[in-house]
Formats: C-alpha cells, structure tokens, sequence
C-alpha cells in the first residue's frame, strides 16, 4: 500500500502525520515542549471526550491546524478518563537532540489500551485489566487466549460459540481482541453482551488483522516466550483456535509495550469441566464483587477481603470467581488456614499480617521492571519487600503442606536485594529524568560529574573573594543563571575599576554582567558535568534494569506466595472472628449446613447493631433434592438461598463458612434466577429475560448443580406463571435431578411434593399480631399457611383506601375459589397425541419387505404405490371445494 503524500504541510506536521499513520483509530498525544497535543480529528474526538478547548493555530497545506493540548504533567489523569471511555492512546515522546535544523525526533514510546494497563495511577489496587484475544474457527468452535500484563500466566481455551458469552463473562476482558474480517452479526452479538471492564466502562473490542490470528505462528510464539520445543507439558497441543487468538493476543501486547513480554513465563489451559460454572446471572444475584446497584461493597468478597497487600486482594478475587471443581486445592487451604488459626507462635496468622502490612506490590513491580517502565521509588519498595519475604518464610519454617510450599517461593532470589540497595539511593528522585537516582559509590564516573556540580558553590565563592580582591569593587558578585550562564556583575558606579579581561555578557539598567576565561572554563565544565550526569544516570539505570530481568521469574513466584499466604492469614482471620466452621468435602452428592447464615447480612446487622441474624438448617440429598419454598415477601427466602449459594461457593475456594457444620459432596455449577429486570436494549421485557434466563438454567445444570429458582413465573398471567412454573420444577425435578431450592408464591405448588418424591416443602416462618405481622426468619418444614402481601403492602406505606378495597378483593376471590369445585391436576403428564390412522400409501409400505423382494418384484411394489398415491390424490382433489 503507498504511503501517503505529506510534503504539503509543515515539517512538524509531516512528522505527526508520519507517525499518525501507525496509529489511525489510536489517540496520539504528540510531545511538544510542557504539552502533549493532538491534531485534526484526533483534537475534535479528545476535547468532546475531556472537555478540553479546542483551539485553530497557524497553517499546514494551506488550512488551519485543529488542536487541543493538555499539560504533560497532568497526563495520567487524562489517561485515566479516555480509558474509562474505552479509548487507546499512543504517547509519542521527543527522543532526539534539539539541533534548530528541522522537528524534534519523536517516536512512539507506548500505547494505552484498556487491556494493557500497567501503570498504578490508571489501574485501582485490587483490579486486574485483562486483555483477551477471541478467534471464531470453522464448526462452531472458537478460541481464546487471554492474560493481564501485571502478571506472568498466559490462559488458552477452546469452546463451542454458544459457550462464548458464558466464556466472556467468567474472564472479564477490558478489552477484546477480533479478527478485521469477523462477520458483523458475531460483533453486534458480543457488544450485546455489554459486558464492563474493571474499570466501569464498556468491553472496548479492537480489530485487529485477520493474518495476525494464525494458529501455527501462535504456538511458535508460545514455545518461545516459555524456551520449550511443544507445549505437551501444559496440555495445550491441539488447539489450533486458541493458538490462533495467542498469536493476535501476542502481537498486539509486544506491540504496545514496544518489546517483547520477558515476564511471560506460565502457560495454563481453561476447560469448561474444571470450574464450577458461575453464570454472570449468579455472579450479579449472589453479589460476590459488587452489588445489584453496582458498589463495591457490601459484597463477599469486601467481606472476606480483609489482606494486607494488593497482591493478596486481586488474588483472593481470582479464587472467588474461579472455584475448583476439583477439592485438592480447597482442601490443601482449609489445612493451611487450620495451621495458621491454631499454630502457636511464629506461625500464628496475626504475626504473618502483621509482616505483611505495608509490603509493596511485588506482583505489578515485577511486571513493570520486565516491562521496563518501572520507577526508581518502585525498586526501593522491592528491596524492602524482599527483605520481608525473607522474614516471612523464617515465619513459617517448619510447616508442612500448603505452607511448605509457599515457603519455598517466599526465598528471595540471591543477590537481588543488594545489587538493588547498592545501585538506588534509599530516597531516589521519583523519575530518573531528574536525577538522583543512583546511590554514590555505585560509579566512579558518575560520581566524578557529581563531585564538579557539588563544587560548584564553593568555586563561585571563592572566585567572588578573588575577584573583589584583584579589582577592588567591594560590592562585585558571582552568581549564575539558566538563560546566561555563569557571570560576574557589577554596578555602574564601579565599571571604572573593570580590568581588561573583564567581557561583556549582559547590560541591565543599573548593572553589567562580565564573563572571564576562566569563569567561561569553569561554566563549560560544570554545565556539560550536569547533562553528563543525567545521561550516565540514565544509562546507569537502564543496565540496573537489564541487570534484573534474571531475577523476575523468581521474583514472580514470590509475589505469587507472599499474595497466597496473605489470603490464607486473611481466611484464618476471618473464619475466627466471625465464627466460621470448616467445611467437610465428601463423595456422595448432599448440601447438609446446619445453623447457616447469610455472611454479608450477618456482618451488616453487626454492623448497626440489629437483632441476631437467624441460622437455618439445609439438608439436599439424593432422596431430597429439591425444597419449594413459601412465605410471604419480606419474610427471608431470597436470604435463605442466598446463603445456600455462597456457603457452597466459599467452601469450594477453600474458605471456612459461616454455619455450625457443613458437609459438600460434588459441585459443578452454582445457577440463579433471581429478581426482576427487563433488557430494553436487546428488545426483552422483564418475563422474556425472566424465561431466557430460565431456560439456559434447564440447558446447562446437572445433576451435580445447585440451582436458585425465586419467584418464576411472575411475570406473565396467573395461570400462564403457574404452567411454567409447574414444568420448570419437574424438569429440575425429574430430568436434571439438581439440588433446587425453588421459591414461589403459587400456593398450588405446594402439592408438588405429593407426587414427586424428592421434593419437600419448607416456609419461612412469620406470625400475625393484630394488623401487624412479625417476620421470623426461619425455616421451617411444611407449606406456608398465607402470603400476607396485603400487610406486607401496609409496612411499605400503602394508602388505606387500597389497602381496605384489596382485603375485600381477597376475601371474594377466597370464596370463588372455595366453591369451585374443579380442581387441575397440576403435575399429571401431558396427555398422549392423538394417533392418526394409517393412509393407504402407509398401509401398503407396512406389509412390503425390503430384504425379501426379488428385483422385478420390488419394481412392481413401486407401481402398485404410486397408483395408490394417485387414487389418494385424485379422491383429495374431488372432496376439495372449489373457491
């Protein structure tokens, strides 16, 4: 393709739009002197983006030049806004020495994308931003790769595209990566989705060249990033797919960090059967990172959340929302916070937190030194954190398991923390542009400039004493500018005494400015001292970092551990203080809690000092596995299956839950349909997503799921919201046989027990005094007697008027349905289709055996049926009337 002719236009603007080039859907924020600036189309996009004035100066090829600037030191909250948006900008730097004969040389130093965020002040502490990769193969099937450039893993998976929205979810991409060449109906269907990104904006989709998606360049890539031959040892051959989206994925994030990922060093495939499966239904009904309205907190995870580092936060995170169906891992933790909760000494959780406390985030600190973006204050925090790690693992010496483990990672690398106390000052400027970075002793020559700038002050005085001395003009002074230079000034009264070597440098109104050979020696010696510095430091520091990428696989596993011991201390806390049991895992398939309770609402009625949080007991078996569930509103259903749920979930990350006891057998999927919310933008009304949601719950759980049914069938007709609601739970009953805990305010459900033998009715309780009614929050066995949604209405402050006309509505509606004596077998089969007799042609074909006909025989089989097939159509046309 030829590029595009600029001469035109100014040399600065050839140059921006030279490099514009590179970028043409990318922001570039183009450095000119204290500013970054943007042009044309870039500037009108930005300043309707930030609210920023958009300005026209000067001419390029005979137009005025559109622009809007924002300072350079201002950047990163600039930054923070565009990404949020979903927005990419190119940061173009001026690289080159000022010489006056043409521009600047500038080159792009990086790219911000929402799925390639590294920098602290654009990434919160506890969130990750994921950049994925997604390639739609032939038969249906896609793959995926994905990873967070703070981190070392990169994930691959394969999938069916009917599992992809499934796939999406559970990942959580910032960003996502598509072939240029994707159908539109498969973009229009993943923005529908609208899936977020951590940071609250919507999934940003990039295109990206359909050549860069190939599966053979991508296990190339992959076998190099990890130094190996085949990807056997990671089970991740044959998956062309997903290799495929690995080499886009791999491309586009060398190409926004300018270099390769040096840090990338795990490889781990996804599969669909080693997660228990969280819907993005469930994740948003059970609240586990943030609630229905869209806050942090009060969530599970702030209330587990209680780590001393960041590191540990985001991993806690990842736990939550990736639960094992495999119990090793859970198991090894339980053991693990076990020994912490009751280990005497050294090893006691409240020591290993308070360790922990302060640690900086070795995790991101390591990526960035990879990266090469890290700071020098950034490499002070490391060595302290190092030093800690090593107090760590002398902490938990001894111990055996899961911690052993740990310990092992916890070693810091030899030789890293004092190659780093010897090369950075312990209180180092924050950018290594200023200076002041690298310790004294570390480099002689360094150290040499640095001597003649220090001496700087002293020479002055001393060649001010001299001067006065030599001329006498008493009131003589040295002293030194950084538009002039160095100079020496005198008053007018006293230029008389001015000696011959004396140069003029500057007139001011009441003074002259002088320059001597030897103050012009010491000027040039000590200015080109001062960029010297700056350079070596620069060159100094760059060899530091080089010097580093040994040590960041190692330093990778630490982080890695010292995040893991802190969730572990900070399940220990937890599971005491708010008196939590370990869960017991078995084989055969059960849900037994005794005294559960809901962990966020008991934590909040602490909190503001409520009433007690009322246990209940759960018992799902094999012979009971469903519980339709009554009461009225307000009354504690929706809680009680909450609690179901997140009890299930907590003990299957390991967690101790909040319960007396609780046996788990087998858990593949955790499903909820729960509350009421329609989909306008999609074109669904509340009972469309209502049944959408239901129906992928009968299409996806097992016999080993735990499923959430409240309320359904609400919203449509009576009798309508009772037929599904009555096949719905004898699909889950008879056919899918999960463990179901279905709440409904259809009292004729409450005769589906009768005839299904795993099912129970259960109610939670409530009691009448006078016009009021008391909730009482417990589950107890059998129906609900009554709804009592007319008091349920009167506490939420319905006028009395309604309140009296709907009293009188029930009291008629109760004596209908009392004298009626119809009654509707709500459970019965549906009846068997009416068979249709036989038409002749059928008939015949009954009695002819294939295998027994000679060919002239079967031949004649054929004529006999096509004259029956005749005469049937002669006798259907004459029976037909004539419109």
């Amino acid at each position: 393709m030829p590029k595009p002719d600029f001469s035109a236009h100014t040399p600065m603007m050839q140059q921006y739009l030279t490099l514009k080039v590179d970028f043409p859907d990318t922001l570039v924020f183009y450095r000119m002197g204290d500013f970054y600036e943007l042009f044309y189309a870039d500037a009108e996009r930005a300043a309707a983006l930030m609210d920023i004035t958009l300005t026209r100066r000067g001419q390029s090829a005979g137009e005025p030049v559109t622009m809007c600037g924002i300072p350079f030191h201002a950047v990163e909250s600039y930054l923070a806004k565009l990404i949020r948006l979903g927005e990419s900008v190119a940061i173009c730097e001026q690289v080159g020495e000022v010489t006056g004969k043409g521009p600047v040389e500038r080159k792009v130093v990086r790219v911000v994308t929402p799925g390639t965020l590294t920098d602290t002040a654009l990434l919160a502490d506890k969130t990750e931003s994921v950049l994925a990769a997604f390639y739609p193969g032939p038969r249906q099937r896609c793959g995926l790769a994905w990873l967070a450039l703070t981190q070392s893993e990169l994930q691959l998976a394969e999938c069916s595209m009917d599992e992809l929205p499934g796939w999406l979810a559970r990942i959580g991409p910032a960003e996502l990566l598509l072939p240029a060449d994707v159908p539109d109906a498969l973009e229009a269907r993943i923005r529908s989705l609208r899936l977020t990104t951590p940071q609250g904006g919507p999934l940003a989709l990039s295109l990206r060249p359909a050549w860069q998606f190939d599966g053979a360049l991508g296990q190339r890539k992959l076998c190099e990033h990890l130094h190996v031959a085949s990807l056997s040892a990671w089970h991740a051959e044959g998956l062309p797919q997903a290799h495929a989206a690995a080499s886009a994925l791999l491309a586009f994030a060398e190409h926004t960090q300018g270099q390769a990922l040096s840090h990338l060093q795990a490889l781990r495939v996804a599969r669909s059967d080693a997660a228990i499966d969280l819907p993005l239904s469930t994740r948003r009904n059970l609240e586990l990172v943030q609630t229905l309205r869209g806050e942090d907190s009060p969530t599970l995870f702030s209330l587990l959340d209680t780590c001393m580092t960041s590191m540990g936060s985001r991993l806690l995170k990842r736990w939550l929302l990736e639960p094992q169906r495999d119990r090793s891992e859970a198991h090894a933790r339980l053991l693990a916070t076990a020994v912490l909760r009751d280990a005497p000494g050294a090893g006691h959780y409240a020591k290993l937190r308070g360790q922990l406390k302060g640690t900086s985030d070795v995790e991101r600190i390591t990526a960035r030194t990879a990266l090469g973006q890290v700071r020098p204050r950034e490499l002070v925090a490391l060595q302290l954190a190092l030093q800690r790690a090593g107090l760590l693992a002398d902490s938990i010496d001894g111990l055996t398991g899961l911690l052993a483990h740990i310990r092992q990672d916890l070693q810091p690398p030899p030789d890293c923390a004092a190659l780093l106390a010897a090369a950075i000052l312990e209180e180092p400027a924050a950018l290594v542009r200023d200076g002041g970075v690298i310790a004294t002793g570390h480099d002689a020559e360094l150290d040499e400039l640095r001597a003649i700038q220090n001496n700087c002050d002293a020479f002055l005085l001393d060649l001010e004493t001299r001067e006065r001395a030599r001329t006498g003009i008493g009131n003589l002074r040295v002293q030194f500018s950084k538009v002039h230079g160095f100079y020496i000034e005198v008053t007018q009264g006293a230029l008389d005494k001015v000696p011959a070597d004396y140069r003029r440098r500057q007139t001011l109104k009441n003074a002259e400015r002088f320059i001597t050979p030897e103050l012009k020696a010491f000027e040039d010696k000590a200015l080109s001292a001062q960029e010297r510095a700056l350079a070596r430091e620069k060159w100094l520091y760059d060899r530091l970092l080089g010097q580093l990428q040994a040590f960041v696989p190692a330093l990778s596993r630490l982080a890695q551990a010292m995040a893991a011991l802190d969730v572990l201390c900070s399940f220990a806390e937890r599971s005491l203080t708010l008196n939590w049991c370990a869960p017991q895992f078995v084989k055969e398939p059960c849900i037994e809690i005794e005294r559960g309770r809901h962990p966020v609402v008991e934590a909040r009625l602490a909190e503001t000092s409520q009433a007690a949080f009322i246990a209940n007991d759960t018992r799902l078996h094999v012979k009971q596995r469903m519980q339709i569930i009554t009461g009225p509103n307000m009354g504690g259903k929706s809680t009680y299956m909450r609690q179901v749920a997140l009890i299930v979930l907590m003990a299957s990350i390991g967690s101790h839950v909040p319960a007396s006891s609780c046996r788990l057998g087998p858990i593949d999927a955790i499903h909820t349909r729960i509350g009421a919310a329609d989909d306008l933008a999609n074109a669904q009304s509340t009972f469309m997503v209502e049944m959408t949601e239901a129906a992928q719950i009968l299409h996806g759980a097992s016999r080993h799921s735990l499923v959430l049914m409240d309320e359904i069938g609400r919203g449509t007709s009576t009798f309508d919201g009772l037929a599904l609601a009555s096949g719905i739970a004898a699909q889950l009953h008879d056919r899918t046989q999960a463990f179901t805990l279905f709440a409904t305010h259809y009292f004729e459900l409450t005769e589906f027990p009768a005839k299904h033998h795993a099912a129970q009715n259960v109610h939670v309780s409530a009691a009448e005094s006078g016009g009021d009614i008391v909730f009482l929050h417990e589950i107890q066995a059998g129906p609900a007697s009554r709804s009592y949604g007319i008091q349920v209405a009167r506490l939420a402050g319905m006028p009395a008027p309604v309140l009296h006309h709907a009293r009188h509505t029930l009291e008629a509606l109760e004596q209908q349905a009392s004298a009626s004596q119809a009654q509707i077998d709500l459970f019965a089969p549906p009846p068997a289709a009416a068979v249709a007799e036989p038409s002749p042609v059928e008939s015949a074909l009954a009695g002819i055996d294939p295998d027994a006909l000679t060919p002239r025989e079967a031949l004649d089989a054929l004529y006999r049926l096509k004259n029956i097939a005749r005469r049937e159509q002669a006798t259907l046309a004459a029976n037909t009337p004539t419109p």
